[in-house]
């Protein structure tokens, strides 16, 4: 990889947060548009998808706990820090998402990997392994159920739906003027984090962080989608914090019925949204015997 790409980012990194000096820095091209990705460790392929509001640095933990045994490459999704930031609604259809993760695993020459996900890149993940079954080894979502569990939800659980106002907000023309970076980070904990990831948000695109939900979250009023579901594959792992109040753990129901394989569910009491983070340890520890063992 060149070597100029190596250092982008690290400028502003703390000297004392490892994993800023380990990772390589490189970008896939998906029909113009740039996709920043960092990569970290030898062995078969993983790539990890971060949500809103989020960049890369959000797997730091779980990059460090497999770099032994995997390659592991975390992405900037379209739209944030480093990566393309293309205009219009158009351009954040999930399709359109779906193939930047397709291109990234082209980029660095592989033909399958294991998808890990996180919110949006939950989505994301779920689209890649239900619309391109053969590149996904296997699968693992934190904190997004399955689009038909989400579906239901909504139609049916008063409460999901009052939970979900802030995406219907997110929907309205001008909502990105109302978003600064500090805000965006006000949910990152260790105060080094923070810096970095303000950082991060100053670089990104507002209008295209809430594009997401403009192009692909369900609007009022919702409804069941009867169609019949692409039942996913490959063997899928699922954490999800219990304390999520923007999505309910009501949504996991019946997910088993997507799956053509087998499902593992971790459900963790004392986690929040970003379980990744509030369940750092455990997740990483979870996610990687997973792996290998099986």
């Amino acid at each position: 990889m060149n070597t100029a790409l190596m250092l982008i980012g690290l400028m502003t990194a703390s000297a004392n947060d490892s994993i800023l000096s380990q990772v390589q820095h490189d970008f896939a091209d998906n029909e113009g548009v740039k996709i920043h990705y960092v990569v970290m460790g030898e062995g078969p392929l993983v790539v990890m998808i971060h949500g809103f509001p989020d960049f890369w640095y959000s797997w730091r933990n779980q990059m460090k706990g497999l770099a032994d045994e995997f390659r592991v490459v975390a992405v900037d999704l379209r739209g944030y820090n480093l990566s393309g930031k293309p205009q219009g609604v158009e351009s954040y259809t999930m399709p359109r998402l779906a193939s930047d993760i397709l291109a990234v695993i082209q980029h660095v020459g592989e033909e399958r990997a294991i998808i890990v996900g996180h919110d949006w890149g939950g989505a994301i993940a779920w689209t890649v392994a239900m619309t391109q079954p053969s590149m996904v080894e296997k699968l693992i979502i934190c904190n997004l159920p399955h689009f038909k569990g989400l579906q239901r939800e909504l139609a049916r659980n008063p409460e999901q739906q009052k939970n979900s106002q802030y995406a219907r907000n997110f929907q309205e023309p001008n909502a990105h003027l109302q978003l600064t970076a500090k805000v965006l980070a006000e949910w990152v904990a260790d105060p080094d984090a923070k810096k970095l990831y303000i950082d991060a948000f100053e670089k990104s695109d507002f209008e295209a962080m809430l594009n997401y939900y403009k192009a692909n979250y369900p609007r009022p009023p919702y409804t069941e989608n009867d169609s019949p579901a692409i039942k996913v594959k490959c063997p899928v792992l699922m954490f999800h914090g219990l304390e999520d109040w923007a999505l309910l753990p009501g949504a996991l129901n019946d997910t088993w019925k997507w799956i053509d394989n087998e499902l593992t569910l971790v459900t963790i009491p004392d986690a929040g949204h970003f379980v990744q983070h509030d369940a750092s340890e455990r997740v990483t520890q979870v996610m990687r015997r997973w792996l290998l063992d099986w």
